[in-house]
């Protein structure tokens, strides 16, 4: 199915997604509901286990498209259903079956943040920076995503603010996992792609399917919750691959099942 707004590649079991509309990956309606579209194929494809979601041109993404909003409401409930849709946009990739490694080409501006900080694993180039400017444009929303990765002052000085934080300090702060250049950007995260795709898909989305879960739950509910994902996973026949090749020293064979 071919997307507008959106580049899929699929290859050796890796998903490339790149956010590709000109001339910053602004976030409109079109935008975001072919984005929920995308994530939630790929969460059912068999030929993908691991996503890379990255930006075309120099911006991961300019954050919401301010100029549609300007006559956006018509009638009652338009801004429900703009944020309805908002939201699905984001959690279409936090809540996608297969992981997602976001390589941040550039800035990330505004929901285009909350876009980076949606995924579970994420790189950036020495020249991307995070900023949250809504305060500026007259918006709110963001503050969660945000919250769950920097503490109470940070997050509440970045808002306030508008501050433009760089990339190296997203890294100082454990946020993000690797600063490379640019050039070096998508073959590190597709060298981190190779390894996850390489291990049993059936492990890897319930571990991702627990990660989801448990951060909302205490401590020893969550523990009790993964030890019976484990249970599950002991039934499976990647499982039972991955016992023997371990005790017969070889490479595992996965199947997905």
């Amino acid at each position: 199915m071919p997307f507008q707004n959106f580049k899929v590649e699929v290859a050796d079991f890796i998903a490339i997604v790149t956010f590709d509309r000109p001339p910053v990956n602004a976030q409109n309606r079109e935008a975001r509901e072919e984005a929920i579209t995308v994530f939630d194929q790929l969460s059912d494809r068999d030929d993908v286990r691991v996503v890379v979601l990255t930006g075309a041109g120099k911006t991961f993404s300019a954050g919401a498209d301010v100029k549609e909003r300007v006559g956006m409401v018509q009638e009652p409930g338009d801004y429900l259903r703009h944020n309805r849709l908002t939201r699905e946009f984001f959690y279409a990739v936090a809540d996608c079956t297969k992981p997602v490694i976001a390589a941040v080409n550039g800035p990330a501006i505004g929901a285009g943040l909350a876009l980076m900080l949606a995924c579970d694993i994420m790189l950036m180039s020495d020249t991307a920076y995070g900023v949250m400017p809504e305060v500026d444009v007259g918006l709110s929303g963001g503050q969660s995503f945000i919250m769950e990765h920097l503490s109470k002052s940070k997050a509440r000085w970045m808002y306030f603010t508008g501050a433009k934080v760089p990339a190296q300090e997203f890294y100082r702060l454990g946020i993000v996992e690797q600063i490379l250049p640019t050039e070096a950007l998508l073959p590190a995260a597709l060298d981190i792609a190779r390894i996850i795709a390489a291990k049993s898909p059936v492990a890897v989305q319930a571990a991702k399917r627990g990660f989801n879960t448990v951060a909302e739950m205490p401590v020893r509910e969550g523990y009790r919750y993964e030890q019976s994902i484990t249970v599950a996973l002991s039934h499976s026949e990647d499982a039972r691959e991955a016992q023997r090749a371990f005790v017969e020293k070889r490479k595992p064979v996965f199947t997905g099942r």
